[in-house]
């Protein structure tokens, strides 16, 4: 069953808005103008729009995306929950929608205010009485009000477990920046900085420091789903999607999954890569750059480990010895990631992969034929494999 998505959908389109602190236009505007440019790539228009998938937390409902688009009739529309966690799920429903037949071309979607509206890195909201909301409730009485000072638990026991140091965490920050320096449409475009800098930002919540913390943007991202078969006789060149999938262990929570064996965001990852690897037929040895989810940079090391890259405790040398850099070994976030481009809850980063499939990067790396996308790790979350065609 698993193998059986694999190659059968592949992205044909894809399109962005500017990523800035303050758009000037609704959260529905965003998202029709990033779609419109998407199915634009593609040489598709609206009318040849069946299917939508996007985020629970995305504001614009798919009916009235379809309407502002100019479209028709919808057969299939999806969401997914989990924040960052969702940000590879969206392209697998499309793909399990197109393999299945029961759609011809999926619109993936994520269009977001988070600065100069709703604010993503303040302390989390209390409201509602469902499961969700009472263990919000339990943990925020306890001083986790944000998203931070959750991760940072977290990432405190991992830098136990492994030994890495906040140091070692400076590496992931400074490569970040140093890639989207050279990135035009990276909000730090032009604006590197340097372990010291990061050693001297401010706390935010022990062990994380400020140029840690991903920022906080306004911007949307669009992707067209459609039949790898289909895409061949597109305008672009088809990115395939090899493998997608999601995970949640045993007693994994939402940034708090602090009753399980190993609280260390991991877990997840490694039941992710496990599904990747065996769908797409690859192994981390075949993957040549990868977009690791850097809501907090720290958390990339983890994901090096538990998407295989390296053995358990030894990312925090992996990164120190300019492995992700581009050159390295394994470039990581060649657009400067959610650290240094933009903070789209992923999707952006989705669009990274992509250009560097199609070899129209900026930081284009020689030679790319498979990449591995990750979403939000200690959380429910998600992955996939994207490919050039065999």
């Amino acid at each position: 069953m698993m193998g059986g998505l694999s190659g059968k959908a592949a992205i044909a389109g894809m399109g962005a808005t500017e990523f800035s602190k303050n758009s000037g236009r609704s959260e529905l505007q965003l998202a029709v103008e990033a779609i419109s440019i998407a199915l634009a790539d593609a040489g598709l228009t609206a009318a040849d729009v069946d299917g939508m998938a996007t985020f629970t937390m995305d504001n614009n409902p798919e009916n009235e995306v379809m309407r502002n688009l100019g479209g028709s009739d919808l057969n299939f529309f999806t969401r997914v929950h989990y924040g960052g966690g969702a940000a590879c799920a969206p392209l697998q429903q499309a793909a399990m929608a197109v393999a299945t037949g029961v759609c011809k071309a999926v619109v993936c979607y994520r269009a977001m205010n988070e600065r100069s509206e709703a604010r993503l890195g303040g302390p989390v909201g209390l409201g509602g009485f469902g499961a969700e909301a009472q263990l919000v409730s339990y943990h925020t009485v306890h001083g986790l009000q944000t998203a931070a000072a959750m991760m940072a638990m977290s990432m405190r026991r991992y830098m136990h477990e492994t030994g890495a140091t906040s140091r070692d965490f400076a590496h992931v920050s400074v490569t970040a920046r140093h890639h989207a320096a050279t990135n035009p449409n990276a909000y730090f475009y032009g604006k590197p900085i340097t372990i010291e800098d990061h050693q001297n930002s401010r706390p935010i919540a022990d062990p994380l420091r400020l140029l840690d913390c991903c920022q906080e943007s306004d911007g949307a991202v669009a992707f067209v789903v459609t039949s790898a078969e289909r895409a061949r006789d597109l305008k672009q060149r088809p990115v395939i999607i090899r493998a997608a999938a999601q995970g949640a262990t045993r007693d994994t929570q939402q940034l708090t999954s602090y009753y399980r064996p190993d609280i260390s965001p991991t877990d997840e990852v490694r039941l992710i890569g496990d599904q990747l690897y065996a769908m797409a037929g690859l192994a981390p040895a075949d993957m040549q750059l990868a977009i690791l989810y850097d809501h907090f940079g720290p958390a990339v090391l983890p994901q090096l480990e538990g998407y295989g890259f390296c053995k358990p405790g030894e990312a925090k040398d992996f990164v120190k010895d300019g492995n992700i850099a581009v050159g390295g070994t394994l470039p990581v976030n060649t657009h400067g990631g959610q650290l240094g481009e933009a903070y789209i809850h992923g999707m952006n980063g989705i669009a990274e992969a992509v250009r560097q499939l199609r070899g129209t990067a900026v930081n284009q790396v020689s030679d790319v034929h498979n990449v591995l996308v990750s979403a939000g790790n200690g959380l429910p979350s998600s992955g996939a494999i994207l490919s050039t065609l065999p």
